[in-house]
């Protein structure tokens, strides 16, 4: 029976009915039918995206069209819009270290501006003993000296620069990150899911039986859930094998796996593996190994038997927008890296295709954190893009974490910045918007202090009457206001 009842009273594991153009109430995966959605309140990205059954639907979003049913995850303050909402509050809320500075030299100018005062109505006193003159010139000291305008400086650029960079499917997850984006000085991206799509498929095996061979090597790989060994599987199939279960299945982190099928020991992963299993490699599986890390696929082998008796490759393809980031990155004067555990060849003309300085492959998961680490013992500030579990790690060493939001939970959850998606042009324009921020806050800063510190002579020589002196104040806090506000209007 369908019912209607309010948004409080939904739980997780109801089943929820979602017509063309209403909003998806809350988050859940789709059970029954297919559309569009509307994602741009997430991802700033105004092409809708499609979902099948098993996807998972956010709340807020837009159905674009079709009727479809969705089963409530998470619900309140659990969802994603929530989580959202809680980041940029967090971000607009928190103090930047250069708003702390604005305090401690209020907490100084305070008192002196205060002593100037007692000081300008005694002199008035003394010099010609005109009680109303000395009193005017004293209020209008304290009048003009007002610092509000010093506290504004701050806090009203960060409301913008992070408010604007929700919009653009940016979060800022404190207000210190402004400041720190200045100092970043060389930016790695992680190549998978970041840089390419994180899509892969087979694209290409060389073997002597292919249909022995993909039963053999899907079988073995269908027990991982590694991307490429996915890939495998899925391709293997396409390709009309019967895949079953591995026995004594084992898998080698950075490396491959190896099990056991139709009684026979299969090994897949790098040439490396290879030689740790003892397993001879003919000529020809050398070279056709090298001639698809060439073309840019990740490419290994596999074996059985005692010997390699095939090489395999799957392609992951690069986005559009990486060599277009990248670009624009050295444009700022900045030096950009890739981070991957493919091997040198395969990374390297990856590289070359979308014009990164620096490249660091053959990278095992657990140590990708420390070579964020050896980059920062050579005196580089980095920021990291990364977008999987095992990105955690380096988003936390690195100076600037930035999560791919369409990633892992606990990569999003180590990461300074959340990207809602994975564009790498993303990257760029949040620290063009850091930086541009923090810009602001320090024009703010200067103007408020230059104009205080410049009108306390004025009001103390009695030139400047109370009542302009009150409207001047005024019109130095509408003016920091409205240098903030020009943030609404950065483009990416």
């Amino acid at each position: 029976t369908e019912v209607t009842v309010a948004i409080d009273q939904v739980s997780p594991g109801d089943q929820m009915v979602i017509r063309p153009g209403e909003k998806v109430p809350t988050d859940g995966i789709l059970l029954e039918g297919s559309s569009s959605f509307d994602e741009s309140m997430l991802s700033g990205e105004s092409k809708p995206v499609d979902k099948a059954p098993g996807d998972e639907v956010i709340g807020a979003t837009i159905n674009q069209h079709g009727m479809v049913v969705v089963e409530a995850t998470r619900i309140g303050s659990d969802t994603a819009l929530a989580q959202i909402v809680r980041l940029v509050e967090d971000a607009q809320t928190s103090k930047a270290p250069i708003q702390r500075l604005a305090d401690r030299i209020s907490g100084v100018f305070v008192p002196v501006v205060l002593l100037i005062a007692i000081a300008t109505l005694t002199g008035w006193l003394l010099i010609n003993g005109d009680v109303q003159e000395a009193v005017q010139a004293a209020v209008a000291v304290l009048i003009i000296a007002c610092p509000c305008a010093l506290g504004l400086a701050t806090p009203t650029a960060i409301m913008v620069g992070s408010g604007r960079g929700a919009e653009l499917g940016i979060l800022f997850k404190n207000a210190e990150i402004f400041e720190r984006t200045r100092d970043v000085t060389t930016v790695v991206f992680d190549k998978t899911g970041t840089l390419t799509r994180g899509a892969m498929t087979l694209s290409r095996i060389v073997t002597d039986d292919e249909p022995l061979a993909l039963h053999l090597i899907g079988s073995a790989e269908s027990a991982s859930e590694h991307p490429i060994a996915r890939a495998v599987a899925l391709g293997a199939e396409e390709g009309g094998a019967e895949l079953v279960l591995p026995s004594d299945f084992e898998n080698l982190p950075g490396r491959g796996v190896r099990g056991t099928v139709d009684g026979h020991q299969v090994a897949v992963g790098s040439a490396k593996l290879m030689a740790e299993l003892g397993l001879l490699v003919p000529a020809r599986f050398e070279d056709a190994l090298e001639e698809m890390e060439l073309a840019g696929d990740t490419a290994f082998l596999a074996g059985w038997d005692g010997e390699v008796r095939a090489a395999l490759a799957v392609a992951d393809t690069v986005r559009e927008s990486s060599a277009q980031a990248i670009g624009s990155l050295q444009a700022k004067g900045l030096t950009t890296g890739m981070l991957t555990g493919d091997n040198r060849r395969t990374a390297d003309t990856i590289a070359g295709q979308i014009g990164i300085d620096r490249v660091m492959a053959e990278v095992l998961p657990g140590d990708k954190s420390a070579e964020i680490a050896r980059l920062q013992g050579e005196g580089q500030q980095v920021a990291f893009v990364g977008d999987g579990v095992n990105d955690a790690p380096a988003l936390v060493q690195a100076d600037l974490g930035m999560a791919i939001g369409t990633g892992t939970d606990v990569a999003i959850e180590a990461g300074d910045v959340v990207l809602m998606n994975g564009d790498p042009e993303l990257a760029v324009t949040a620290l063009s918007l850091a930086a541009r921020t923090f810009q602001v806050i320090r024009q703010n800063l200067f103007w408020a202090f230059a104009y205080n510190t410049a009108a306390i002579p004025l009001a103390a020589a009695g030139l400047l009457h109370p009542m302009i002196a009150a409207s001047a104040m005024a019109m130095s806090s509408v003016s920091v206001v409205g240098n903030s506000l020009r943030l609404k209007r950065f483009e990416r």
